[in-house]
């Protein structure tokens, strides 16, 4: 037993292997596609974007583990039963189960350590690659000088090379707006050829101009528009030098603990830790808004009018407080009604605005506590994801018996664009406050534990419910039953016979116009010997 222990482990670990890493591949390249775009042109190292890809790497397990473990199980166990394996070892009177046995205890671990790594890993890779990512972003491309456009590469200065030559650093037809002083364009530099050369430590731009002209633009105040004039120095040069410093430009790493509060980025304690803080801090803000209501905006003491008469000591609570409205109205005035009505119609349009405002920050608070507990979730589902592919993948292998990649990788990507669906539509659904957060975390789960009991019972029994065959001897069995019936059986041969008299009716036709073509082509071939 021990044996056959041993050679089931070899023949699903290197699968197991082989797949996962060629499904981290895949989703890696995903990856790159989707940031290309804020990578490539700025000046980034090989180190840092070995960094970016070792954190990206690391964020994509959760995806990739699952579908290595559904499609070597499948291609273990198709392998195995297409090579009549399974069959010899079901014969010696082991089952299934038994022969199951050794992978489910791998897969267990393999489930377990997929959990220390999403509790304890995961959530520090993640800061690592948000930070960086973001750092990323927003780093300035890198200096790029095109022809014939200007560029603002360099912060505060627009330049504009008119050819570039091919065999060395040399530039013509330069044109350098000076923008440092923050005065527009005043300050103006034309050259017929230069050199532009970045430091070694890329913190300095040395730019050598030969045969040119400066032209700057002196701005004396006037008291009026009219007479201001703007005088203008010129200035001509065989060889000007000057640096411009480029340390803005530099790859600078921002502070790691602006994100580290993220739910991503916390394990489950601190995620157990956020959600009580932000429920307790939900539920004050939530009392803030009922006393605001009940007791400024709601019951609001009547206000001064004006007339002493009506001035009213509200000695009572609001709610055992009783007086004739009726009476009091009738001795006011149109003035004083008038000026009342505006008074609560504001006041009701501000309580208005109050409760719209709270509601809203009340639901974002929901929102983010949803976030959280969504994240406490995911924790748990990706080890149980594990476990439950695997009692697809390899009941489905026992049964369709089809090893290799072809057949193994169509059925696994199907089960497993069903099983993401469901997650990511059901992930959303809880998001939005729709499901609570365990439902939709667990959908997935819940959706495919029946189908997992259901491929294994089926296997452990030897169905063969996945072949053709099986449903065509099902339907004939069905047919040949039906046709017992004599009502049924007339029917079925007098559409068969009708069917045999068309065909015949057919046949006639295309017979007959066969010879009349052939006799027609006969007296049409006599008449030409004529």
């Amino acid at each position: 037993m021990k044996k056959l222990n041993k050679f089931i482990l070899k023949s699903y670990i290197g699968p197991f292997v082989l797949t996962f890493f060629i499904a981290m591949f895949i989703l890696l390249m995903q990856f790159l596609w989707r940031y290309l775009d804020e990578i490539v042109g700025k000046g980034l190292g090989a180190g840092v974007i070995t960094e970016l890809l070792l954190y990206a790497s690391s964020s994509l397990v959760p995806m990739a583990l699952p579908l290595a473990v559904l499609l070597s199980s499948i291609m273990t166990f198709g392998n195995l039963a297409e090579h009549y394996e399974l069959m010899a070892i079901k014969s010696a009177g082991i089952s299934l189960v038994k022969i199951m046995r050794p992978l489910i205890i791998y897969v267990i671990g393999v489930s377990i350590c997929a959990f220390l790594f999403s509790n304890n890993i995961l959530p520090y890779t993640n800061l690592k690659m948000k930070t960086l990512l973001y750092d990323i972003k927003h780093q300035k491309p890198e200096v790029s000088i095109p022809e014939g456009v200007f560029s603002d590469a360099i912060e505060q200065y627009s330049i504009k090379v008119g050819r570039k030559s091919r065999k060395g650093p040399m530039l013509y037809n330069i044109m350098i707006y000076n923008h440092t002083e923050e005065n527009g364009n005043r300050d103006v530099t034309l050259a017929d050829s230069g050199t532009m050369v970045i430091t070694p430590d890329k913190r300095y731009m040395v730019i050598t101009l030969y045969n040119g002209i400066n032209y700057v633009e002196e701005v004396e105040k006037r008291k009026r528009w009219d007479n201001r004039d703007f005088p203008q120095r010129s200035t001509h040069f065989k060889e000007e030098r000057f640096m411009i410093d480029l340390s803005g430009m530099d790859f600078e790493r921002s502070d790691e603990s602006l994100y580290k509060m993220g739910y991503e980025m916390l394990n489950l304690s601190q995620l157990q830790y956020m959600i009580d803080s932000l429920k307790i801090n939900w539920e004050k803000s939530a009392d803030g808004y009922l006393n605001v209501i009940t007791k400024d905006k709601y019951f609001k003491k009547l206000a001064y009018t004006g007339d002493d008469s009506l001035w009213y000591q509200q000695s009572e609570t609001p709610a055992t407080s009783k007086f004739n409205v009726d009476s009091v109205i009738g001795s006011l005035t149109k003035n004083n009604i008038s000026a009342i009505m505006s008074y609560a119609i504001e006041n009701a349009r501000d309580t208005k605005s109050f409760i719209s405002q709270s509601a809203s920050e009340s639901h974002s608070r929901k929102k983010t506590i949803k976030r959280y507990e969504i994240e406490w979730h995911r924790k748990f589902t990706l080890s149980i994801a594990c476990i439950l592919l695997f009692f697809i993948g390899a009941p489905l292998g026992a049964i369709i018996r089809k090893g290799g990649i072809g057949t193994p990788i169509v059925v696994s990507v199907l089960f497993f664009v069903i099983y993401y669906v469901v997650d990511i539509s059901c992930g959303k659904a809880a998001k939005m406050g729709t499901w609570p957060a365990w439902l939709g975390m667990w959908m997935s789960s819940i959706v495919f534990t029946p189908l997992g009991a259901f491929l294994t019972y089926k296997a452990v029994k030897d169905a063969t419910f996945l072949e053709l065959s099986t449903y065509t001897d099902f339907f004939r069995k069905v047919f040949d039953k039906m046709m017992k019936n004599k009502r049924f059986a007339a029917m079925v041969n007098y559409f068969m016979s009708e069917e045999k008299k068309a065909k015949a009716k057919l046949a006639a036709e295309l017979e007959r116009r066969k010879q009349a073509l052939f006799n027609s082509f006969n007296s049409n071939s006599g008449n030409a010997d004529n």
